[in-house]
């Protein structure tokens, strides 16, 4: 088995790297004067079994590339089978045809890492469960709830908590892990103006006196879970806090949880941080590597990656 990390989140590629026992493949990713990319493999791969850990995070193409070019290498070195890990799939929140004429370009993207010579995937918490059949090629969509919900439990009293999904979409996610912990659940229910803009209506469940924390897959502008927390804080909640699996966390979105009333967010490492994510107080990662390990070990040996998750 061998490991071919890209540049997208070198801390977590230690992490997996020292989980696994293993040592990172010596594999160059140079630019050239036009940022054109070049890699080259400096070690023998053929007959192995390689994983390439590369999250498709900001910035998103460069990323993206990145991984298809090192998968093309891998093919054209005669590996014998190349998975993507990817811990952060770009582009899923294009997963179907929101407006005439526009396209789906998690399926693009799908048929991009297929095409370069992928023969299976490795990801965690997809935007949406379908994008998993988008690909043509096995595909594994790991859960962090089992790290969230050891977190929670390290941290919080279970018994006066409620776990809340911040819209109808993510109520399966919440409520795998309400249940895991044996917590109520909650809705907020809100509307979406526009893309990147978002009006809480109301919140479905009680609320009253109770630790409330959201549960959803990813954030960006922030602006969602801002206006969910005030208005479950309205709605007589004692304090909300936020597990997400991705911080995306782009364009002040930092400061913006900073300034907010969550007592905390806790983000896992599948996107690296930033400087402005390093600097929030109330801002945590928690790391995924061990898990991510885990089914890696699992898929070379060809042993179940589901049952980690029961």
């Amino acid at each position: 088995m061998k490991l071919v990390a890209g540049n997208a989140n070198k801390a977590l590629n230690k992490s997996i790297s020292e989980y696994l026992k293993l040592p990172l493949t010596d594999c160059v990713i140079k630019r050239f004067s036009d940022d054109e990319i070049y890699v080259e493999i400096h070690e023998n791969v053929r007959g192995e079994d390689v994983f390439v850990l590369q999250p498709t995070s900001y910035p998103v193409n460069d990323n993206l590339m990145e991984l298809l070019i090192i998968i093309d290498a891998l093919k054209r070195s005669s590996a014998r089978r190349i998975t993507a890990v990817i811990p952060y799939f770009g582009y899923a929140r294009q997963d179907r045809k929101s407006a005439p004429r526009s396209p789906i370009s998690a399926k693009l993207v799908a048929n991009l890492i297929t095409i370069s010579g992928a023969n299976r995937v490795l990801t965690l918490d997809l935007h949406a469960g379908q994008i998993q059949g988008f690909f043509d090629i096995p595909t594994d969509n790991l859960t962090a709830a089992p790290v969230i919900v050891q977190d929670i439990k390290n941290h919080y009293d279970v018994e006066n908590v409620t776990i809340v999904s911040p819209d109808a979409g993510g109520v399966v996610r919440a409520r795998n892990v309400a249940g895991r912990i044996g917590a109520p659940l909650a809705i907020v229910d809100k509307r979406r103006p526009r893309a990147g803009v978002s009006e809480v209506m109301n919140i479905i469940g009680d609320v009253k006196g109770q630790s409330c924390i959201l549960i959803d897959d990813m954030v960006d502008s922030g602006g969602t879970l801002v206006n969910a927390a005030e208005a479950i804080l309205r709605a007589g909640a004692k304090e909300v806090s936020a597990y997400i699996t991705h911080g995306v966390l782009s364009k002040g979105a930092a400061e913006r949880i900073e300034a907010s009333k969550l007592k905390e967010l806790v983000v896992t490492d599948s996107i690296e941080e930033t400087s402005a994510v390093k600097k929030a107080k109330n801002i945590r990662i928690m790391s995924i590597a061990n898990l991510i390990g885990e089914a890696i070990g699992r898929t070379s040996t060809e042993q179940s990656v589901s049952s980690l998750f029961d």
